[in-house]
């Protein structure tokens, strides 16, 4: 068996390490060592073929090198459900590798080398507490991801780095303002800088260059940068959470070319009605901010395919009008003030993801919230008065 066994199943036992027989055959290809009790990946020094790795459910908290240098054929890596705090640079030795579900680990920030996986197709992130990539890059998708991931390699390479000392030659300018940023990535940073203001010099620099990516997010803001309306022909993708906004100002409404804004973490009570004209607008997460009521222009934004609003007060929701929004899949009203959930929801079937824990409504109840979307709409149709 030993030199011609390609699969093996030994899911739900009690492994607590593989026995080196196992390390070492060379004709293995499929491997399912899901819900066991692995506090490591194994080693499979001899296991040159092995194609899929199934180790969903154990107990793994580290990947060393030495767990993924014989790996070279892996294609399927599945780790989901484990307590993997990082991933190694080395995960860039997996050349082959197409899948990888890292899903419900307890992992931060990612390598950037992860960008350099040449047939990566699908990498499932969710459940895992990433803080150094903002939610709206990691909604769009595995591709754009990585392609943000190689993005940040390059911006290592090119920037110096961030404690190189301010000498006499460097202008102000010149030391806040990532131009490498601005002219290959298109992106207008200025984050993580306490400002009450976005000092001029930044606009600026831009000059003629098409930025399509502005991040503002992290400082003290008050209001939206009246000059951010020069950028109108070109910026896609806005984010300015974690700032003291109040409100939003007409400026924004006129990025005509908008496809995602990150205003979280903000003291934001409503949205202008001027912002139907955003006839582009995908995602817009307005988490941890201070509405009250459901900001009724989102109604009117037809392209909305995303709309994160948890943690706020929002107290109901018009189910007829969000049926009306048939690109929206994502609605996260987690921890607001929903007294009832309006049955009529059910019918809006384009919604895939649903989040509606942490509401003080009594039903749904939280073993039908915990079934999933497609339980919880099945459900409310369930109850919708014939």
């Amino acid at each position: 068996i030993k030199r011609s066994l390609k699969q093996l199943d030994c899911t739900k036992n009690f492994l607590e390490t593989i026995p080196p027989e196992l390390a070492s055959m060379a004709s293995l290809e499929q491997l399912y060592l899901r819900k066991n009790k692995l506090h490591f990946l194994p080693e499979f020094p001899s296991c040159r073929l092995l194609k899929e790795l199934h180790v969903g459910e154990n107990q793994i908290e580290v990947l060393n090198t030495e767990h993924l240098k014989h790996l070279n054929s892996l294609c399927v890596l599945e780790l989901r459900d484990n307590k993997l705090k990082s991933l190694p640079d080395e995960i860039s030795l997996l050349q082959k590798l197409e899948r990888l579900d890292l899903a419900n680990n307890d992992i931060s920030r990612l390598p950037y080398a992860l960008g350099n996986l040449p047939h990566l197709k699908f990498l499932a992130l969710e459940g895992n507490p990433l803080r150094a990539i903002r939610r709206d890059i990691l909604q769009k998708g595995t591709q754009e991801l990585l392609k943000y991931l190689r993005s940040k390699i390059q911006d290592d390479i090119t920037s110096p780095s961030e404690e190189s000392p301010v000498t006499a030659m460097t202008l102000p300018s010149e030391s806040r303002i990532n131009m490498h940023a601005i002219t290959a990535l298109k992106l207008l940073e200025y984050s993580e800088k306490q400002a009450i203001l976005i000092p001029d010099e930044v606009f600026n620099a831009v000059g003629s260059n098409p930025v399509t990516t502005v991040n503002f997010s992290k400082n003290q803001l008050s209001e939206i940068p009246a000059r951010i309306v020069e950028l109108k022909e070109s910026v896609c993708d806005v984010s300015l959470g974690f700032n003291k906004l109040s409100s939003i100002s007409l400026e924004l409404c006129l990025l005509h070319r908008l496809m995602h804004v990150d205003v979280r973490n903000n003291f934001l009570t409503s949205l202008p009605e001027e912002m139907e004209a955003l006839t582009k607008l995908q995602i817009i997460n307005l988490a941890f901010n201070r509405f009250k009521i459901f900001p009724t222009v989102l109604y009117r934004i037809p392209t909305l395919e995303t709309i994160l609003l948890s943690n706020n007060q929002v107290g109901s929701i018009d189910p007829v009008q969000l049926k009306k929004m048939d690109k929206l899949g994502t609605l996260d009203l987690q921890n607001n003030d929903l007294l009832q959930v309006p049955p009529e929801l059910g019918n809006c079937e384009t919604l895939r993801t649903l989040l509606l824990e942490g509401n003080p409504f009594r039903t749904p109840r939280a073993a039908i919230l915990a079934k999933g979307t497609a339980a919880v709409l099945e459900y409310l149709r369930s109850r919708i008065p014939t």
